[in-house]
């Protein structure tokens, strides 16, 4: 793992913001390639004023979104293909299928966000989506959203302690926890909102299937 991140960091340096670009584009898809390998060193050298911080994000950012639509092309035109015809032996029934429809088309886009923040989540997040054909410019958007989220984290952290390797070791994983908590706040919230959402909508179908009963209105057969 050393020598293949000595290797990454050479490839960045050498390449520039095209090695940016498909480091970022690999790391969002399944090849298991952690993205703070490249980003940090990458925030290093903007530091170092070797490297355009804009450019640095937007290599970043376009290569995540085009790795993501990757495998979300894969699932959305193979993916039920092959769920159907072996899904049985996965547990995957049309049912569940159905339900996953229902959730993205409810929930993709904070699935989609908050996906790309976590480790080892951020890496697969994108076939759901397109199993559940969730709308492609939705996808793009939040995928965009989220992937920038993690990668300015990174080029931070980089910029500020990118020289010190071992500091960066120590630091990471506290990085790592805040996102998931941040991931946790975010969901929360979501909730949060979705529920006084449905609330509102209830109060709304409530007061229009009980109208109010007024002073003028009397009992029926009353005397006045």
């Amino acid at each position: 793992m050393e020598a293949l991140a000595q290797w990454l960091v050479e490839f960045v340096h050498q390449f520039g913001y095209i090695g940016i670009f498909v480091m970022a584009f690999l790391e969002s898809t399944f090849v298991p390639i952690p993205s703070e390998v490249t980003m940090v060193p990458a925030g290093y050298l903007v530091h170092q004023d070797k490297m355009n911080v804009w450019l640095v994000l937007i290599s970043s950012i376009t290569g995540a979104i085009g790795g993501s639509l990757a495998n979300y092309y894969i699932a959305y035109h193979y993916g039920r293909r092959f769920l159907y015809a072996y899904g049985k032996y996965l547990f995957f029934n049309h049912d569940k299928m159905e339900k996953l429809d229902k959730f993205f088309a409810a929930h993709g886009e904070v699935s989609t966000l908050t996906g790309r923040l976590v480790p080892g989540l951020r890496h697969v997040i994108s076939f759901p989506a397109g199993l559940a054909h969730m709308d492609i410019k939705k996808f793009c958007i939040y995928t965009g959203v989220g992937g920038g989220l993690w990668m300015i984290t990174l080029v931070l952290v980089g910029y500020l302690i990118g020289g010190n390797k071992e500091l960066v070791r120590h630091t990471m994983p506290y990085v790592v926890g805040a996102a998931i908590v941040g991931v946790v706040v975010m969901i929360l919230l979501y909730v949060r909102h979705q529920r006084k959402i449905k609330a509102k909508a209830d109060a709304a179908v409530l007061s229009v299937a009980v109208p109010e009963i007024t002073l003028e209105q009397k009992p029926a057969g009353g005397q006045g």
